[in-house]
């Protein structure tokens, strides 16, 4: 057999899988083949969207269930037996894994990152493939296991049995934490983006601390009702009779795993902090969620909690960990044991990318100043000074600017989706009723529909906050809007939510992260792959904030009378790294919870208007640029392909066009949206070979009909008669009419006008079998672009 001829795929199971059984790895259990383990990233192209590619490992080989230890990447024999190495090295820092090895099918390259071993890279025969016991020594050694440490890590995962599995980064969390436990660590500190499943990674951490019996009993505690409730039924549901929720400031000592809302547990009066009634040892384990808002503050009620029962592990969880003068969580915890950013959620394809439309209206950036003596809608003597964006609805109420908002994001939503859940963040409660108020006003069709299109969703309003989970449930249509102040700002799992506006003056990072946030899952059985931000006051300049990790797909100014949806021509941006004045008043105000009661002042009479801006996003190197489609496709296609004859030479080489057309869909064509454009100039169809010809190479394009017509004259078909000449014949007339892709597709045969010809096996009979109808194809692709 000669190895040279033999697929990558060949190379894995005739050579590289012995080897690695042969060694003593159960392939059952121990190994996985060709695993998948990103969903590939969401690419945005005005109203379409596209997944690149996900990352997948050629091996992954584990010490048990979901604690990965080595990687193996393959390559064909024509390659070196180290050309998969940099390739696997990436993969291997992302599992958390310290083996790593590359074949060609003659031996293996070893690198080892533990630095266990004599050296880091070595070459390896066939046969010299490391045991699972060899390689789960070097492990433990790795990670500071002691014998008593590995027996602890050694409980499993929880398995419903319907073959879920944790994603990469829940397991490289779950498995830090519990190894970090296991050697005693009593503080631990988990980053994890919203939207990424912190619960459930709660829970397996739970689960295996408690299946282990190192921690018997474990309280969890949250800041939201909602959380808990959310929690207790759906993530930590397998935990059955053995769980609690502390309701009523009534407790029982019978249980195992207990759910608490941290005001349930605690108050102002020594006799309502309910914890103490609990011995101080009696939990093992308190998880933190949401350990961001306050517990690592030192006069906070949650410290005085973790204070109490200061024996046990203390595990805290959080999105964004709070680093102020008053508050720090790392001061608490330590550094983080693991960290999943929201640029790795959306680089990875697990959260949804999104787009910021930018409206600043003239009173906002020029400032208003009142003319002397003015009262205000109530009477009130407006003091005389200048107001500008750090006044707006905290000390200056514009009534048109409530309106100038809602009017924005109606003509948003109508020209996009009416129906989109959609979140509109104002400053205070009064704000958002004003805010309501207005969007019903102006959407009289869909109120009378159901009057709940439009909620306000506060604290102190019963009726909105009963509608808090309809909001959140994808098959409830009503609510559509919710009008919230800090209500919705975290734990609300608002997963179909597309839009998020931003009427309100954000305070700090850990809050605009959070409310971003609301917008990140993706749910696709609704549709939702990626969202929309509308900003008001200016919140999105703290993008540029190097604390801030996820960079936004477009950001778009409309200009004076321009519609608020950004044009499709608009594309993808990689890096922000304007400039931000995002600091000081505009996001240290503390507003009426402060103490200090301001007046508010209400102006019915002056007019707002939108200041006109250029349309911008982001580019890759960090400046303001506008790009068109056609722009765009050219860049990308003379990034892969360094000439025109390297693009021709590629197209030829293919054994299926539709490979390369994929490839360049994953990097971000959007061949739809492409062919719409230049078709519209051209005035014929084209297919993308002539688009890319075209558009990255200034050639003139030639139609479908014309290539089908060029073959035809060439008199292709006289070397084929029968029922083989027939199906070539009719080939091409279906390229002509659908394009490349369809014709490469075998079971097109099944369709008319084949089935007419006969039955598909009859036709590729008619070729010689399958291997001569597949030659003919490619023929016939060859003489389609011989030209």
């Amino acid at each position: 057999m000669d190895k040279k001829s033999l697929s990558e795929r060949d190379i894995c199971s005739k050579y590289i899988a012995p080897a690695v059984q042969q060694a003593g790895w159960d392939m059952h259990k121990q190994v996985r083949e060709e695993v998948s383990f990103t969903k590939g990233r969401i690419i945005v192209r005005g109203k379409l969207h596209s997944r690149g590619e996900s990352r997948r490992a050629d091996f992954i080989l584990y010490h048990q269930a979901n604690l990965p230890i080595a990687v193996i990447e393959a390559k064909d024999n024509k390659h070196t037996v180290g050309s998969g190495m940099q390739q696997a090295l990436g993969y291997a820092e992302a599992l958390d894994v310290p083996f790593v090895f590359s074949s060609n099918g003659d031996g293996f390259l070893f690198h080892d990152r533990s630095g266990t071993g004599a050296q880091v890279e070595t070459e390896l025969r066939l046969d010299q493939f490391p045991s699972p016991t060899e390689l789960w020594q070097r492990y433990c050694q790795w990670k500071g296991l002691d014998n008593a440490a590995q027996h602890k890590i050694a409980a499993p995962y929880y398995d419903d049995g319907s073959g879920r599995l944790p994603r990469y980064y829940q397991s490289n969390a779950i498995n830090r934490t519990v190894e970090a436990v296991a050697r005693g660590q009593d503080r631990v500190l988990l980053v994890m983006a919203t939207g990424t499943g912190k619960t459930y990674t709660a829970f397996q951490i739970i689960w295996r601390l408690w299946k282990s019996k190192q921690k018997k009993r474990i309280l969890f505690l949250a800041d939201r009702n909602i959380l808990v409730d959310q929690t207790k039924n759906n993530d930590f549901k397998p935990f059955g009779q053995a769980m609690t929720k502390i309701a009523k400031r009534q407790i029982d000592t019978s249980y195992e795993i207990y759910l608490s809302l941290y005001q349930a547990v605690t108050g102002a009066e020594e006799e309502m902090n309910i914890y103490k009634q609990f011995s101080r040892d009696f939990f093992d384990l308190i998880v933190i969620d949401e350990c961001h808002r306050g517990s690592a503050a030192e006069d906070s009620a949650w410290r005085e909690i973790l204070d109490y029962f200061s024996s046990a592990t203390h595990v805290g969880l959080t999105a964004t960990p709070k680093e102020t003068k008053e508050v720090s969580s790392i001061t608490y915890f330590g550094d983080p044991v693991y960290s999943y950013t929201l640029k790795q959620g959306i680089e990875d394809g697990f959260l949804a990318p999104y787009k910021v439309v930018r409206i600043d209206f003239d009173k906002d950036l020029q400032g208003w100043r009142p003319p002397k003596g003015m009262l205000d809608k109530n009477g009130e003597l407006i003091e005389d000074r200048i107001y500008n964006l750090k006044d707006m609805d905290r000390t200056l109420v514009i009534e048109a600017r409530t309106q100038l908002v809602a009017q924005k994001v109606t003509e948003f939503l109508k020209a996009t989706d009416p129906f989109q859940k959609t979140i509109v963040f104002c400053d205070d409660i009064n704000h958002a009723e004003r805010m309501r108020q207005a969007l019903v006003n102006l959407n009289p069709e869909r109120v009378a529909e159901n009057r709940k299109y439009v909620m306000r969703i506060t604290g102190d309003e019963q009726e909105g906050k009963a509608e808090l989970d309809n909001f959140i449930n994808p098959e409830a249509r009503y609510p559509v809007i919710a009008t919230t102040s800090k209500l919705m700002t975290t734990g609300v799992d608002a997963q179909t939510c597309k839009l998020i506006v931003l009427d309100q003056h954000i305070k700090s990072m850990t809050e605009f992260k959070q409310i971003i946030g609301r917008g990140t899952r993706i749910n696709e059985d609704y549709g939702k792959y990626w969202f929309t931000i509308m900003d008001f006051k200016k919140a999105t300049e703290l993008f540029a904030d190097p604390a801030f990790d996820g960079d936004p797909v477009v950001v778009y100014a409309p200009e004076g009378d321009e519609p608020p949806v950004p044009p499709d021509d608009l594309l993808e941006g990689d890096g922000i790294s304007a400039g931000s004045d995002a600091e000081g008043d505009d996001l240290e105000f503390t507003g009426d919870d402060g103490g200090k009661k301001r007046i508010k002042y209400v102006i019915d009479s002056i007019p707002i208007y939108v200041i006109a801006e250029r349309v911008q996003y982001y580019g890759p190197d960090g400046r303001l640029i506008t790009e068109s489609l056609h722009d765009y496709t050219r860049a990308c296609v003379q990034k892969q392909f360094a000439s025109l004859d390297d693009f021709l030479r590629r197209w030829s080489d293919a054994e299926q066009k539709k490979a390369i057309i994929d490839e360049m869909a994953a990097q971000g064509v959007m061949w739809e949206a492409l062919a719409e454009e230049v078709e519209k100039k051209q005035g014929k169809p084209l297919d993308p070979f002539d688009l890319i010809c075209h558009v990255a190479f200034d050639q003139p394009p030639l139609s479908r009909k014309e290539r089908a017509e060029q073959v035809k004259k060439r008199n292709y078909f006289a070397k084929y008669s029968g029922a083989a000449r027939q199906v070539l014949e009719a080939l091409l007339d279906k390229y002509a009419d659908t394009g490349i892709e369809h014709i490469e597709d075998i079971k097109i045969l099944q369709l008319d006008p084949f089935s007419q010809i006969g039955a598909p096996i009859e036709l590729v009979k008619a070729f010689g079998g399958k291997a001569g109808y597949n030659q003919a194809i490619h023929e016939l692709e060859d003489a389609l672009y011989a030209s």
